[in-house]
């Protein structure tokens, strides 16, 4: 048997509950994770900024696919590249993209 409190936090779901459009973002943020690849990169960046050349040596890949996979990440906003001279280094976006990695990696050494 349901209690009543349960039932109303049901019925009042809907009224919290983000748009479509806000959910589908989210689901997307998440699909960017879920590639061992990206994750790696993030792991290398999680630290300090990194150059491509630094981090395709760190994960003894090619320049040409931490760069393709870099892009998708600076799309998806995870992730900031600034110059200096003729290299570029990357970071991580900002506080929240190292909270959910930590989170993560937290929550799966558990």
């Amino acid at each position: 048997m349901m209690h009543q409190d349960s039932k109303d936090e049901l019925l009042s779901l809907p009224k919290e509950m983000p748009s479509e459009a806000v959910l589908s973002d989210v689901a997307e943020l998440f699909k960017i994770f879920g590639d061992l690849t990206r994750v790696r990169i993030i792991f290398v960046l999680f630290r300090h900024e990194e150059c491509v050349r630094d981090i395709a040596q760190k994960l003894e890949m090619t320049q040409s696919a931490i760069s393709h996979q870099l892009r998708i990440l600076k799309q998806s906003r995870l992730v900031t590249s600034r110059r200096d001279g003729k290299t570029i280094y990357y970071a991580l976006a900002d506080a929240h993209i190292s909270s959910i990695f930590g989170q993560a990696l937290e929550h799966i050494q558990e």
